[in-house]
Formats: structure tokens, C-alpha cells, sequence
């Protein structure tokens, strides 16, 4: 991190945008989803952190953690500071798969926000969608560049095989 670099963090619900060169978004993401969205021209852009893909709308603390809520306050948010919709270029990560359960909110919330901007017209540069565990991510909304690193997840590495001593005659084992 460079002397003048501002870091700021968006969590869940969450969205930043800015045309100052010197801040970088930052997230932790696993399931969840950010879009990083930038116009090149106008040195213009941010990032949202949204949690599930769809629900209620009504412009309440909670809506804000809805794909389709966090989705257009960013789109519309990078516009009124000077982007335009033609030039917009879109990173999307996240979406990874963190439970080994029926359901994969994940995929679904990746699925949302690649239908949501070819809907939109706005092209995905880059990014990374899917897979397992979490990702930790860096965003410089004016040049639109991006890192990731995995999140390793202590909880979810098996524990190191350990070897059984062998039975001698004679011992008894219980179980």
C-alpha cells in the first residue's frame, strides 16, 4: 500500500463509488457477490457487495443486501458522478460455494449478476465466479484494476490423518 492509498472497506449491503485515484475497494466475499464497475473514460467507479440475488425492494436497510437493489444503486450511483452507460466495463466476483448442501447460493448469485448486466447491456471484462471458498478482494475504481487472493477457511480443512497404533494380541478396543 502506497503513503497516499485510502483503503475502504465495503461489506455486505454495501456499495462505494468514486473517480478519486488513490482509494481501493476492499471485500471479503464467499457466497456473495461484488460487482466492480468502472467507465475508462471517465475515470469513474465502484464496487457493491450484495448477499442474495432477489427480494424485497423497498429501499430499507435490507433491501440492500438484494442483488437487484445493490445492482441498479451502483449502476445509477456510477452515472451521476460522470460515467456513461456506454463505456461502462464490469468485473464480477464472489459467488463461491462455502456449504456442501443442497442449495448453492453461491451459483445463484453469480448466475443473477451475469444475467442482470448482459440484460443491462454493460459487457463482463473480467472477474472470477464460482468455485469453492471465499476470496478476499482489491478494487481501484478509477483504473478499474483488480486483485484476489483465496480465503483459506481453517474450519473447513480436514483435520491431518493420524495413524491408528496396530491392536497386539490380547488388547481390547471399545467403540
Amino acid at each position: 500500500m502506497s503513503a497516499t492509498e485510502k483503503r475502504i472497506h465495503v461489506g455486505q449491503g454495501d456499495h462505494y463509488v468514486t473517480s478519486d485515484p488513490n482509494v481501493v475497494l476492499t471485500t471479503v466475499l464467499g457466497s456473495c457477490v461484488a460487482l466492480c464497475l468502472h467507465d475508462p473514460v471517465a475515470g469513474v467507479g465502484g464496487m457493491n457487495h450484495f448477499l442474495l440475488p432477489e427480494g424485497n425492494q423497498d429501499g430499507t436497510a435490507a433491501s440492500r443486501r438484494y442483488g437487484a437493489y445493490a445492482m441498479e444503486v451502483l449502476i445509477n450511483d456510477v452515472l451521476k458522478a460522470g460515467g456513461r452507460r456506454e463505456r461502462l466495463e464490469a468485473k464480477l466476483f464472489g459467488g463461491g460455494r462455502m456449504f456442501d448442501s443442497l442449495s448453492d447460493v453461491g451459483a445463484a448469485n453469480a448466475a443473477f449478476a451475469e444475467r442482470f448486466l448482459a440484460d443491462e447491456g454493460i459487457p463482463v471484462v473480467g472477474g472470477s465466479l464460482g468455485g469453492f471458498g471465499g476470496r478476499r478482494l482489491h478494487y481501484w475504481p478509477v483504473s478499474g484494476r483488480a486483485r484476489q487472493r483465496a480465503v483459506m477457511d481453517v474450519a473447513a480443512v480436514p483435520p491431518p490423518k493420524t495413524t491408528q497404533p496396530s491392536v497386539v494380541a490380547g488388547d481390547l478396543e471399545l467403540f
